[in-house]
């Protein structure tokens, strides 16, 4: 889909943190980007670690420049569902992200995620830069040895180096801040991530 050059308005406060959702962050923190799923149970998960600066949620992994919630869903974007992950490092951790997103998905479903199924919904880690991006990858090789040991198929969770992330619209962000006993079809698989995973 072609898509638009007009940017998506972003709140100008995170609703839970009532930090900025849009750069530039404080020097202290670094980012990632994930897709686990819907992501309003995925950006609830985040804003609930210790030490997250802030989150937002969008698109990502597509080519479709700025696209909608309606667009993403017919699959013709090439993106999925994400959530922009912000932490300060005098707080936590890249390894700590790595867990959360690990332990509150299924990797191993491909395109879908529980009952949501499409390519919008695909496991993904998008990384600021080659750092994160070796650790990302080392992480998945571990928590896929687990999960296999544990009987699970194997890892298809895409990892990369980050393209544009486009915020969604503010109806989705802190989803499930704003409607409390909204949707959330997401679910681990019960295999815990152990610390150093990322060996970070």
């Amino acid at each position: 889909l072609p898509g638009r050059d007009a940017t998506m308005p972003v709140a100008p406060a995170h609703l839970v943190f009532g930090t900025p959702m849009t750069p530039p962050f404080p020097d202290n923190c670094d980012s990632i980007v994930v897709g686990m799923g819907c992501f309003w149970g995925a950006e609830r998960k985040f804003w609930q670690l210790p030490g997250v600066y802030t989150t937002a949620v969008g698109y990502a992994g597509g080519y479709t420049p700025n696209p909608t919630y309606e667009e993403t869903c017919s699959g013709l974007t090439g993106h999925t569902e994400v959530v922009l992950v912000v932490w300060d490092r005098t707080q936590t951790d890249l390894d700590a992200v790595l867990r959360c997103f690990w332990e509150n998905h299924d990797p191993t479903q491909g395109h879908r995620q529980g009952n949501d199924i499409g390519t919008q919904y695909r496991s993904a880690i998008f990384c600021t830069d080659d750092v994160q991006l070796a650790a990302a990858k080392a992480s998945a090789v571990r928590f896929g040895e687990m999960l296999s040991a544990a009987h699970f198929d194997a890892v298809t969770t895409e990892i990369g180096l980050a393209g544009p992330f486009f915020y969604a619209e503010d109806y989705h962000q802190q989803y499930l801040a704003k409607n409390p006993n909204g949707y959330c079809g997401l679910g681990g698989t019960g295999v815990s991530c152990p610390v150093g995973i990322s060996g970070v």
